[in-house]
């Protein structure tokens, strides 16, 4: 499998470098402080997933126009603002290898300028002007939020079911990914409903992976602390599954610790997860969802773009097996 960086842009470099110029555009204010915050966090470093599944939904569906290019824009806006706000709400201090906004210039400019890229986002919607676009974004964005204050309330919550865990993920992150997947497929006039199945289980896929990596990556490969969801009191994939299979002496330590009653050695409960399988059922999960990620694309025409989109999926599992 090759690295994510030699195949992902190569179809669609000329309209990705649109893309970036576009985001730098719109970046422009008249506030200093807007384009400063605005400009650190999208030049951290990310791979831009959700803007260039976009931009292959739309060619892969036989798109000929330019109107793809502001929607993968709009797309990454609205990502942006839903890190700059989680990194608040997380008390976060490392995102992608760098201090976090809200660590650097405090928390109520970063809430304040992932306002800003919402509302530019919702500008340029506007540009669009096609209603079925607009209902797709405004929709995802409402989840986006539902799921940041579903998240929120389960905090500390040892009894979460797998139920609600996908819930929440679907509306903290797959939804975002079926919008892009979407909104190529809705500008392309073609493959809607096979796209949205795509994103979906795309998003899932990355979600889960990202949950695991919490326990087998590392700082340097993730870019944030190691154990962070556990010290936040997240019940991930890989906790829960071990909650409901180690015995009830092991389980009520592990609701102690997730509720903050105790302290504990991250190295300890790593051992746990690992040696009751959490690691193992949350990878093949994962694999299931990108599984029917490539199904959905079988719906779709084959040619170079259907390729990418394929190897995208199939990326989301490479980085945690």
């Amino acid at each position: 499998m090759p690295s994510l960086s030699s195949f992902l842009y190569k179809p669609v470099k000329a309209d990705f470098a649109s893309v970036n110029r576009l985001i730098v555009d719109r970046l422009r204010s008249d506030v200093e402080l807007v384009e400063n915050i605005g400009n650190y966090i999208v030049d951290s470093g990310g791979k831009r997933l959700r803007p260039v599944v976009v931009l292959l939904s739309a060619l892969a569906n036989g798109y000929s126009g330019r109107n793809h290019i502001k929607a993968a824009a709009i797309i990454e806006f609205i990502h942006t603002a839903t890190l700059l706000h989680d990194d608040v709400v997380d008390v976060s201090a490392l995102r992608r290898g760098r201090e976090t906004a809200n660590s650097h210039w405090g928390n109520a400019p970063s809430v304040l300028v992932g306002d800003f890229l919402y509302s530019r986002a919702f500008q340029m919607l506007v540009e669009i002007a096609d209603l079925s676009i607009m209902s797709i974004i405004a929709d995802a964005s409402n989840l986006i939020s539902e799921g940041e204050v579903q998240q929120l309330a389960n905090a500390g919550n040892p009894n979460i079911s797998q139920e609600t865990y996908n819930e929440v993920i679907f509306k903290k992150t797959a939804v975002l990914f079926e919008a892009a997947a979407r909104t190529g497929a809705v500008l392309a006039g073609s493959g809607e409903a096979p796209m949205a199945r795509y994103g979906r289980h795309l998003g899932m896929a990355f979600q889960i992976s990202d949950d695991v990596l919490d326990y087998k990556g590392s700082s340097v490969s993730t870019g944030k602390h190691i154990g962070a969801d556990l010290a936040e009191g997240k019940m991930t994939l890989p906790l829960i599954f071990t909650r409901d299979r180690i015995d009830s002496y092991k389980a009520e330590v592990l609701r102690e610790l997730v509720r903050g009653e105790k302290s504990h050695d991250f190295s300890e409960i790593l051992a746990l997860v690992e040696t009751s399988g959490g690691l193992d059922y949350a990878i093949d999960v994962a694999k299931s969802e990108v599984n029917q990620a490539c199904e959905a694309l079988k719906e779709i025409p084959t040619n170079e773009f259907t390729h990418v989109l394929r190897d995208i999926a199939e990326f989301a599992v490479t980085r945690v097996t």
